[in-house]
């Protein structure tokens, strides 16, 4: 890693330990070894997952610190309840930090400047969530929970789209896990096959542009499959359709997060009927307030004030992803591999089918539009 990644990784650490610090206080709880030596861990396996990313663009840093939380969690002694409150704390405060950093790094008016993408965007979100409810629910009798989190970590953006809605729905560490499993698997070997699938259907890249943006979903595999076509078609150039693609489809993530923050107040305001509680006081209570500050940090990076402060963007850019990584190793924590192989299969085949009806939308909508898109 580089010397500003370092220094906004030791800034991180720093606001990791004042938050926990600063929360504790509040509630007036003790200071706990155990919890902050699991914290500890958790920013350990943060640090490492990142620099491991770094090496590599097919599999990012919060995925790797996943897998890093899961391995430790079968291979160490039984961990006791103040160690697990730590690595809890980190899955769900550090998680809800990266997700407002995420927001600084987008821009509501990247959604306008493509509108070219965004019917085949759109639609893609309609068609992963249908299918994830459709196979999900009926077929396969999975939860609500984890096909909200594999329709949406499909259809946007992998990883994060995964956390900023189990942090909205509620949604359970091991239902997380399960999820990113499932978007990871398909997500690596879509950034495999996409460039030479590309050409056995004779995709040009332009078409293969918006095929990889819309149907890949982490933007490190997108680089890595571009990387791919360009180094077999040289004759094409330095090219960066995917990617543009990529990072408005991401910038639905914004979308998401309204509408699932509505759905949460509205199931909650009915399930209050007939009792003493106003409609205020149930939003108050169910509102994630930090989709409030990530809505608002989108609305100041798309003013433009973050670019008039020195090291602003660099902090969130890889700020979020330190975070999220941090957050993803204390997820990590909650999974025995017993329970990944016999809870974790549907959710994963689920993965499958949505990453099936996403690719074959997105390719017949190159194919179909061709004309339009060019």
């Amino acid at each position: 890693m580089n010397y500003e990644k370092w220094m906004v990784i030791l800034a991180c650490i720093v606001v990791a330990y004042g938050y926990a610090w600063f929360l504790d206080f509040r509630k007036k709880k003790r200071f706990s070894l155990r919890k902050y030596g699991a914290i500890t861990l958790c920013l350990g396996i943060g640090i490492v997952s990142t620099w491991l990313g770094g090496l590599q663009s097919i599999i990012g840093g919060p995925m790797i610190g996943l897998f890093i939380g899961m391995l430790l969690v079968n291979v160490l002694p039984s961990l006791d309840e103040e160690f697990k409150g730590g690595t809890t704390f980190a899955a769900k405060k550090y998680l809800n930090l990266g997700i407002v950093l995420v927001g600084a790094t987008l821009n509501y008016m990247a959604i306008l400047s493509a509108t070219k993408a965004l019917p085949m965007l759109l639609f893609n979100i309609g068609i992963s969530f249908g299918v994830a409810f459709l196979v999900g629910r009926k077929l396969m009798r999975l939860n609500s929970n984890i096909c909200t989190l594999v329709g949406g970590g499909t259809s946007i953006c992998g990883g994060s789209a995964i956390a900023t809605l189990s942090s909205i729905i509620k949604a359970k560490e091991e239902e997380i896990a399960y999820a990113m499993t499932a978007i990871f698997l398909f997500d690596v070997l879509a950034a495999l096959l996409y460039p030479y699938l590309a050409e056995w259907v004779g995709l040009n890249a332009q078409q293969f542009g918006y095929l990889a943006g819309a149907a890949i979903n982490d933007t490190s595999s997108v680089v890595a499959s571009q990387a791919t076509y360009m180094a077999r078609h040289p004759e094409v150039g330095e090219f960066s359709l995917g990617i543009t693609v990529k990072l408005v489809r991401t910038t639905l993530i914004l979308l998401l997060a309204v509408i699932f923050t509505v759905s949460a107040i509205r199931k909650a305001a009915n399930a209050e009927v007939g009792e003493k509680t106003s409609i205020g006081g149930t939003i108050l209570s169910v509102f994630p307030w930090f989709i409030l500050a990530f809505l608002i940090m989108a609305l100041i990076n798309t003013l433009g004030i973050f670019d008039k402060i020195p090291g602003a963007a660099a902090f969130f850019k890889h700020g979020n992803k330190f975070f999220v990584s941090v957050a993803l190793g204390g997820v990590g924590f909650k999974i025995k591999f017993k329970d990944l192989f016999s809870k974790g299969m549907k959710p994963i085949a689920l993965g499958g089918c949505t990453w099936i009806a996403v690719f074959l939308s997105s390719l017949l909508f190159v194919v179909l539009f061709k004309e339009f898109i060019s």
